[in-house]
């Protein structure tokens, strides 16, 4: 994350405002709920694990066990019950 100085982007009177509040400190301002994506959509990660999660739980369905998949995968057992038991 990087920082603006509010002087540059902020109108005075705004700034003023802001200023009856908070002062001298960092203030984080969320994007606007439409803007958000969720973690991973802009890098691929999400996909990845998506994909990985699917061929997990198709394998498991095809008789693979949760030790071979486990095994495979480098995850625990416990993790792959969870991805193959989630719906």
């Amino acid at each position: 994350m990087k920082y603006v100085k509010a002087n540059t982007v902020l109108p005075q009177s705004l700034l003023s405002e802001i200023q009856k509040y908070i002062q001298g400190e960092t203030i984080y301002i969320p994007k606007v709920a439409s803007n958000y994506r969720k973690w991973g959509t802009k890098s691929g990660g999400r996909k990845r694990l998506d994909d990985r999660n699917h061929s997990i739980k198709h394998a498991f369905q095809q008789g693979v066990t949760l030790e071979e998949l486990a095994s495979s995968h480098y995850l625990s057992i416990e993790s792959v019950k969870k991805i193959v038991y989630s719906k």
